[in-house]
């Protein structure tokens, strides 16, 4: 992978756990059971550029079973749906953001160790290229 697409990836791969957070955010926003239809429009569009991001970050990097996040996804259907669920669906649906949000964290770090090899490759052939 050339530098320029791995340095794509790794911004892409951290505005994705962003909008991972935003997600988590949300769920805490349905457990105060305080919400507008702005809140509720907002979630909607964080899972929108969850569902669609995921694929073109495993087409670039497998790592992360498509159907985790989707079960993420389907098991948060709305904030109102969350906000009248109970405690327990609420674990449950933090407990799959959390599985989620720690496999792409590991998926970033692998990337940059690759980017940092890159950055070492290009550094040494650098040097012996000036001889």
């Amino acid at each position: 992978m050339s530098n320029a697409k791995l340095d794509t990836l790794v911004n892409q791969m951290e505005n994705y756990l962003e909008c991972l957070k935003q997600f988590n955010h949300f769920i805490a926003v349905a457990r105060s059971k305080k919400f507008t239809e702005e809140d509720e429009n907002q979630f909607l569009e964080v899972k929108s550029v969850i569902v669609q991001e995921l694929e073109t970050i495993l087409a670039a990097f497998e790592g992360c079973s498509r159907d985790d996040v989707h079960g993420l996804i389907s098991g948060a259907p709305s904030l109102r749906y969350l906000s009248e669920s109970n405690e327990g669906v609420l674990r449950g649906v933090e407990n799959q953001w959390h599985k989620v949000y720690v496999t792409f964290q590991a998926m970033l770090g692998q990337l940059k160790v690759k980017q940092r090899e890159h950055e070492s490759k290009g550094f040494f052939s650098s040097i012996f290229k000036k001889k």
